[in-house]
């Protein structure tokens, strides 16, 4: 199996059976973001408390690549730390721009590398981490 087919049944995987997908019915920290070059669109919820991404929801509508990326994002980031939460978000965003970014604690990023050969498609990828880092910086002016 070729790696690119590999990283097509990793990424169709997680649109298929979406992880942290859903809404939390309690008071939680929502970021609404859309990509208006395709019509993607999330709405990321977050659980902080004490600095740790409880956990993460997300709603939305969009490509293969925008929500796989959006199920990825939220399993990676649950039980981090902010900083560690935007450290991945900062990687992904170098991934995204071609630079050789590994994720040893979830491997699954990484098949999302080959969609920096698309720039069309770099938005649809970063939707979920750019709510994410909206999310944790809007958390952050709070206190």
């Amino acid at each position: 199996m070729q790696l690119d087919d590999l990283y097509r049944r990793v990424i169709m995987d997680h649109y298929k059976n979406p992880r942290n997908r859903g809404k939390f019915e309690d008071g939680t920290l929502t970021v609404d973001l859309n990509n208006p070059t395709c019509g993607d669109k999330i709405s990321l919820q977050l659980k902080v408390d004490n600095g740790i991404v409880q956990d993460a929801k997300y709603t939305g509508e969009g490509c293969s690549i925008s929500m796989s990326s959006a199920s990825m994002m939220t399993e990676a980031v649950k039980g981090k730390t902010v900083e560690e939460a935007q450290d991945l978000a900062s990687r992904f965003s170098a991934l995204m721009q071609g630079e050789d970014v590994h994720f040893d604690d979830y491997e699954d990023i990484e098949a999302l590398s080959g969609v920096n050969k698309f720039p069309a498609r770099i938005k649809c990828a970063t939707l979920a981490w750019n709510a994410l880092r909206k999310g944790i910086d809007e958390k952050q002016h709070d206190h």
